[in-house]
């Protein structure tokens, strides 16, 4: 194209207007580079510090032979290091391939194969597995994420060398993560997420969650979850916040935190919350700069719900809903309708489109339970070298989520339950959510799972494992009896199991899985 004297290109056209998560993070920190982006234990960075690490780290990966599009694999606790390595691989047009620092070394061994991730970084804590795995880790490069001799991220940050952005070509459809699912109800798949699809999810974050630039924010729950990174930190860093990075959610720390730094918004899910209500020095502390709460990842037990926001009554409460696959966020409770629907999960999110089906994908009627599917930009190209549960998922031109759930007259979005949480039970289906609400209203309950376990009588028997709060006692019987006072006796628990905890994920998620596979002996 002839413009004067001047020839322009089409390449140079496409850069000009091309909207990555490296340049939108650009334009951050033109906007404000002498703001406090990220701190870290001693460690704070300005916008513009910030945006210098990240180019050096990015050239470094360049330099020891990484190429655009390779993978590269993080395996670690929330740090300062952890993010410059995603926003080092973002600039460098690297995959980021976030793992759950909880996995083992088989579980580690699969998300690297599957992935062919060609470089491994972890920090100090993950070494063990990564030793026991030796020569059986396929990666060509593994380097530490801050600590280490060599390969260290961290250490990359420090390096002298070139400060401005690598000179890559990158496209808004490009892979920036691989964003591998929980798997707690199967084995983890990589989800496919392009810049576009995450640029897409930042901006209905924006719009719905009322994240400013004068937000002081405590990033406590892993980096590695689609949540607390795609949700809160980027959008935080996308529009001039602050951001305190903390390895995890430990109630003393935060509380401490908040008190100290102002800390304005904080996101956690319901057990996260649950366990900060029950600590004894909640009450103790100087909350009262918290303007923000966010839940989310899982289903927010309403009696939970209800004592958080007496509780914290200057608290504006967010119900984040969504999944890996949608970036993650689909729908948003706003603080103004909590009073009204305060089971509810909201209404779609700007860039979201959602509907609620029956089997076949017929639009089911406001009260009537069905599946809940999506159609948005946020959503995933695809589960990596997964094309058998790529087509499955997006049945009929549409995302199916697996979750369960209905509108009301008002469009307002309710989750019934994941669809493999349902339980038939004699031929009758029972929602495990429903029998949990009505267990967590005994005083004495501080956290409840209700399963379906095989029964010779019934196929499926409603089971529920729960734990006490502290000084509290109650045996199987009283909370039978508890249930038989509340709800319908087909979904009475036939069993209730008291233990000393429930398993989950790292990012607070029950391990529903889990406890199927422990108490799966059938009940005579």
């Amino acid at each position: 194209m002839l413009v004067g004297k001047y020839i322009m290109s089409q390449a140079e056209i496409k850069q000009a207007s091309r909207n990555t998560i490296g340049d939108a993070l650009r334009r951050s920190v033109r906007r404000n580079p002498h703001r406090e982006a990220l701190l870290f234990e001693d460690r704070r960075w300005t916008y513009a510090a910030l945006n210098i690490a990240a180019n050096r780290v990015a050239h470094r990966l360049l330099a020891i032979g990484l190429r655009p599009g390779d993978r590269v694999a993080a395996y670690g606790r929330n740090s300062d290091a952890y993010v410059l390595l995603w926003l080092g691989c973002v600039r460098a047009g690297l995959t980021h391939v976030p793992i759950n620092y909880a996995l083992t070394e088989g579980e580690l061994h699969y998300i690297i194969e599957q992935s062919s991730a060609r470089a491994l970084f972890h920090d100090l804590a993950t070494a063990g597995h990564i030793e026991q795995l030796g020569p059986k880790l396929p990666c060509e490069w593994i380097g530490t994420l801050l600590g280490g001799d060599t390969l260290d991220i961290l250490s990359f940050t420090r390096a002298s060398g070139n400060e401005s952005e690598p000179d890559i070509s990158i496209s808004e459809e490009d892979i920036a993560q691989l964003l591998y699912t929980s798997g707690t109800t199967a084995a983890p798949k990589g989800a496919m997420m392009t810049h576009r699809a995450l640029m897409a999810e930042y901006t209905s974050t924006l719009l719905a969650t009322e994240i400013s630039s004068t937000d002081r924010s405590l990033a406590s729950l892993p980096l590695y979850h689609s949540a607390q990174m795609h949700v809160f930190v980027m959008p935080q860093l996308l529009v001039g916040a602050t951001t305190i990075v903390i390895q995890a959610p430990y109630p003393e720390l935060c509380f401490g935190l908040i008190a100290r730094e102002r800390i304005t918004s904080l996101f956690a899910p319901p057990t996260v919350w649950l366990a900060f209500l029950r600590h004894p020095d909640f009450d103790r502390h100087d909350l009262s700069s918290l303007k923000k709460g966010y839940y989310g990842a899982s289903i927010m037990p309403l009696p939970v719900l209800l004592e958080l926001s007496q509780r914290l009554p200057k608290t504006r409460l967010f119900n984040c809903y969504g999944q890996s696959e949608i970036a993650p966020l689909a729908t948003v409770l706003s603080p103004e309708d909590h009073a009204e629907r305060p089971a509810s999960a909201g209404k779609p999110v700007f860039n979201v489109e959602t509907r609620i089906v029956n089997e076949q994908m017929k639009d089911c009627a406001p009260g009537e339970m069905g599946e809940i599917i999506h159609r948005s930009p946020q959503l995933m190209t695809g589960y990596w070298n997964k094309p058998e549960e790529t087509a499955e998922a997006f049945v009929g031109g549409w995302f199916h989520s697996g979750d369960v759930g209905y509108f009301d007259e008002a469009r307002f979005l309710y989750i019934a339950d994941r669809i493999k949480d349902i339980i038939n039970t004699g031929g009758v289906v029972v929602s495990s959510r429903e029998v949990e609400e009505c267990l967590y209203t005994h005083p004495a309950v501080g956290e409840v799972a209700v399963i379906g376990l095989p029964d010779e009588k019934w196929i499926e028997a409603v089971v529920a494992v729960v734990t006490l709060k502290a000084g509290q006692q109650a045996d199987a019987e009283a909370l039978i009896a508890h249930a038989k006072a509340h709800i319908a006796p087909f979904k009475v628990p036939k069993r209730v199991l008291i233990v000393e905890s429930l398993p989950r994920t790292a990012s607070g998620k029950l391990l529903k899985r889990e406890l199927r596979n422990q108490y799966a002996t059938p009940a005579k």
